[in-house]
């Protein structure tokens, strides 16, 4: 998959993660499709490092969507760990 790819991924996981866990993000939805990308892009990494789990070219992957949609969760938690009382 080209970086393209990777992106529209990203866009998709950070929506499907925001529906999992729903609520006010202190970035709002710029905010939650940075945090879809990235987590696209660190949960293929982690299933290839600590899974064993190459990411796979093709687009419609069931491995490589749950890696992008649990990368974004994960850091959508963290983002609204660290920032989510700013907008008080």
């Amino acid at each position: 998959m080209g970086i393209v790819s990777w992106i529209i991924l990203g866009l998709l996981a950070g929506v499907i993660a925001k529906i999992i866990l729903p609520g006010r993000d202190p970035g709002g939805l710029v905010g939650t499709t940075i945090i879809g990308i990235a987590g696209a892009f660190v949960g293929g990494w982690i299933s290839a490092q600590f899974f064993d789990r190459e990411v796979q070219k093709e687009f419609f992957d069931p491995a490589t969507w749950g890696a992008a949609i649990g990368g974004a969760f994960v850091l959508l938690v963290l983002y609204r760990l660290l920032f989510g009382n700013s907008r008080n």
